[in-house]
């Protein structure tokens, strides 16, 4: 992780649960982190906990869904901090719904955010990135198990089909980046005990602590993995399950 002391690097979602422990983490091994999120007021939190890092996590205000809050963020993150050399795009919803009861609402907010907003943030992301062509950078994308085998879980509708997008997302960047320094890493975690996931009925506290699930911190050590690999090695996919659980 030596080469990426002092890089900035960009998480989506960083407000809470699996971004979170991600902006967290990168800040620990030295790195610079914008953390993006509606909620600003949580990212400074989480500084605030930092101690004498806490001037490396800087909270920027984005809304993924609005083009105009993504490219304010992004030049905010240029301006002030440098280029980027890392992206996690970590922000994601789930909205309960169905595909027989469930409204076009409901079914475009899924999308909006993660699908079309990861679009957003890595079109900003990688242009800047190319604009340091001589160094190596990496864009990594927090996906789902549900993208590779969906479970039978009432009210899930659209969300493993965005999650399905995301990796066919990941196999196109890959092609346009051919003879760039610039790698693409989905990481595809199984359940995880998150804010995210305990607001879901399915999955309500007591249900979770019936079964085997990562915390945000396991997701988090795999983002640590894939940015330790060399510039050579590109990490295609990572899955991560839980041991035990069935799904």
């Amino acid at each position: 992780m030596e080469r990426w002391n002092g890089k900035v690097a960009v998480v989506t979602g960083a407000s809470a649960g699996i971004g979170a422990a991600i902006a967290r983490n990168l800040v620990k091994q030295g790195m610079i982190v914008a953390g993006f999120a509606r909620r600003v007021e949580k990212i400074k939190e989480i500084a605030d906990c930092l101690k004498d890092s806490s001037d490396k996590l800087h909270a920027v205000e984005c809304n993924v869904t609005k083009e105009e809050s993504v490219t304010i963020a992004f030049a905010w993150v240029k301006n002030n901090l440098g280029p980027i050399s890392v992206l996690v795009n970590s922000a994601g919803i789930i909205k309960e719904s169905s595909l027989i009861n469930g409204t076009l609402e409901d079914w475009r907010s899924v999308f909006d955010v993660n699908v079309l907003g990861l679009c957003l943030c890595t079109r900003e992301a990688v242009r800047m990135m190319r604009e340091t062509a001589d160094e190596d950078a990496i864009v990594i994308h927090v996906n789902s198990l549900a993208a590779e085998r969906v479970p039978f879980v009432p009210g899930f509708s659209v969300y493993p089909a965005s999650k399905r997008a995301i990796t066919g997302l990941a196999m196109t960047l890959r092609h346009e980046l051919a003879g760039t320094r610039i790698r693409v890493t989905n990481i595809s975690p199984g359940l995880v005990a998150t804010e995210f996931m305990a607001s879901y009925s399915v999955f309500s506290p007591e249900a979770m602590a019936a079964m085997p699930v990562l915390n945000p911190d396991d997701v988090a050590a795999a983002v640590i993995y894939v940015l330790s690999n060399p510039p050579h090695v590109l990490i295609q996919n990572v899955v991560l399950r839980p041991l035990g659980e069935s799904w």
